[in-house]
């Protein structure tokens, strides 16, 4: 029977609810308390295939600290409106938020919670927490009062670090019962006291050295948590190793992005999601290359005007930031001529928005997928190898399964659930014992539940996940298959498509949609988008309900939000009777005059349901 810890870890109770390591014969019992169990085999496949190895006693600080030792101290690490940062400079302030932490009497496998926009900051306070032994939370910038409480009770963070601005949330938290012993204000001034221990941090930091030895840490000990967006409940504590980090620069980023020194990172998606750490922290720090952080709402304006200025050469967004630029005014007078590689990942991408990218910079965009389970990507094309409308080839280093639902590993052309392994994947949930039951299998092997099929070239189709089957007049329909169809059409920016439930319990198709023209008549875009769907799809898949919007609800990490498009959604439909089949339109705020110009069709290309939590 395996043994649950109930050890105190770094002064709180290890509620993991994962077996402990077995202790090595040369392992002090100390030191392996703090271990946690990864069961991805050191010598499996990935790790073989990318020759993979870093010693049991690894700190991942060194991600950031070994361009000291390879004498990259004067090189740019980090550039943006605060100005450009050396890695002389990013080490020493790092070294000095590492030793300000262990300063208030946190210890090993404590955790700091990051309340952080993208400025220098971020990665010093990171991996200052990291060089230190604690364990950083990288929490979404735009998390309310109420969700911030959550996620102090259940990490148990004792020590937060957060922008000014947000200096008020924390108020309300305390006010709840929910508070850190000390909150640490950065980039700006805000009020002290409250019932709160409130420092600001660039006098508090002055004081302390820019010098501190990465502690003693293994491989497989906690480095940091992200959590979940919580789009299907609560959101969950995502639970990283030390060795995480370095493991996706092997695979994804000496693969696929091959950095140089000379690179500049530019990456829209934030820091506090998997996707934006890796492309802004881990892939160009691995290197000693360079990353631009934007603070602030990413508005087409904003983000041109950092290309230009910065001259990035390695661009990263996802599809909606890609639609939002393609279509924005400004898109005129922008300049991409620095820019190498364009990558996206999340959601869909439409062949519309490709192709108009395409037109404006000479580049096509390499779409991937990954997953904050896996840190990072491990599905991608390549400026060399790609396919529209695929999420990609295996990246070196992982292994990959598609299963039919008995378990049986389906071959080439055939539909089945994606199951991934590579020495990046979480070994846990935190405080979620029956989501790393469903998730984490036997040797390490995540079950992502999205549904695949695989070419005889080895390119990945998204097809939907395992678990929205919903059956629609007597038929089994996916409501992502007919949300990629709508998409395809080029009268549509964005769209999402949802299952919902009628007043007499039915269940009925949705499409939320954002026209690529403000003027048109409601009634004849439902007509032609449920026609389109009926000759490119089998006739029953149509969307029943037709709801048009300015734009679509987002979350924090840039995707769709779901669950609020659920919650309109299903306030809508109360109102329809139960024996109506007919499309129902729900009025909008926009222009409505006739379209003017028939539905033609255009060539499949996209990649749907990225990066997912």
């Amino acid at each position: 029977m395996d043994k649950f810890s109930g050890e105190q870890h770094g002064g709180t109770q290890l509620r993991a609810r994962r077996p402990l390591a077995p202790t090595p014969p040369d392992e002090d019992a100390a030191a392996h308390a703090y271990r946690i169990a990864d069961d991805v085999p050191w010598n499996s496949a990935g790790v073989r295939e990318i020759g993979f190895d870093v010693p049991q006693r690894y700190n991942a600080s060194d991600v950031l600290f070994r361009n000291l030792d390879a004498g990259r101290g004067s090189r740019l690490a980090v550039t943006g409106p605060a100005g450009p940062w050396s890695y002389a400079q990013l080490c020493a302030d790092a070294a000095r938020w590492g030793n300000g932490l262990l300063s208030l009497g946190l210890t090993r496998g404590d955790r700091v919670l990051l309340l952080l926009d993208d400025t220098p900051v971020y990665p010093a306070a990171f991996f200052g927490a990291v060089r230190a032994g604690l364990v950083p939370l990288m929490i979404n910038p735009l998390t309310p009062p109420d969700l911030l409480r959550f996620y102090l009770d259940d990490s148990g963070a004792r020590v937060a670090v957060a922008e000014a601005d947000f200096r008020e949330r924390f108020d309300a938290a305390a006010a709840a019962g929910s508070r850190p012993t000390t909150l640490i204000i950065v980039n700006g001034e805000a009020e002290l006291g409250g019932g709160l221990d409130v420092r600001r941090a660039a006098p508090w930091l002055s004081s302390f050295a820019d010098r501190l030895p990465a502690a003693d840490t293994h491989r497989d000990e906690m480095a940091f948590w992200m959590y979940s967006s919580g789009s299907t409940g609560q959101p969950k504590g995502i639970v990283h190793l030390q060795h995480d980090m370095p493991y996706t620069h092997a695979s994804y980023g000496r693969h696929v992005l091959k950095l140089a020194p000379d690179d500049i990172c530019f990456s829209v998606p934030k820091v506090f999601f998997s996707y934006g750490f890796g492309n802004s922290i881990t892939f160009p720090f691995s290197v000693g290359a360079a990353s631009l952080l934007l603070p602030g709402r990413p508005s087409p304006a904003a983000v041109f005007d950092a290309i230009t200025r910065y001259r990035p050469t390695v661009f990263f967004g996802l599809p909606t930031l890609y639609t939002m630029l393609t279509n924005a005014a400004e898109v005129a007078q922008a300049d991409f001529s620095s820019i190498r590689l364009a990558v996206s990942a999340a959601e869909v991408l439409s062949s519309e928005v490709f192709r108009a990218w395409q037109q404006m910079t000479g580049l096509d965009i390499v779409e991937c997928l990954g997953s904050t389970e896996l840190l990072n990507v491990y599905l991608s094309n390549s400026p060399e190898r790609k396919k529209l409308g695929s999420a990609g080839v295996r990246v070196p280093g992982y292994e990959m399964l598609l299963k039919d639902q008995d378990g049986n590993e389906v071959e080439d052309g055939r539909e089945g659930v994606l199951w991934v392994r590579g020495h990046s994947a979480t070994p846990l949930y935190w405080n979620s014992p029956g989501k790393t039951a469903r998730t984490v299998r036997e040797a390490g092997w995540i079950c992502t539940g999205d549904r695949f099929v695989r070419d005889a070239d080895g390119f990945h189709f998204f097809r939907g996940r395992a678990d929205d089957l919903v059956k629609i007049s007597g038929q089994w329909v996916h409501p992502v298959e007919v949300q990629i169809c709508l998409a395809e059409h080029p009268m549509v920016r964005e769209c999402a498509v949802l299952a919902l439930e009628l007043p007499d319990r039915r269940m009925t198709l949705k499409a939320f949609v954002v026209m690529n023209q403000k003027a048109f008549n409601p009634k004849d875009a439902t007509r032609m988008l449920q026609t389109y769907v009926k000759r490119r799809l089998l006739p029953y898949k149509y969307p029943r309900i037709v709801q048009f919007l300015r734009e679509l609800p987002k979350t924090g990490t840039g995707k769709i939000d779901r669950q609020a498009l659920l919650e309109a959604g299903a306030a809508a439909v109360t109102g329809l009777s139960s024996d109506r089949r007919e499309a129902s339109v729900v009025p909008s705020q926009l222009p409505v005059t006739p379209a003017g110009e028939e539905p033609h069709e255009l060539a499949a290309s996209t990649t749907p349901a990225l990066a997912r939590d």
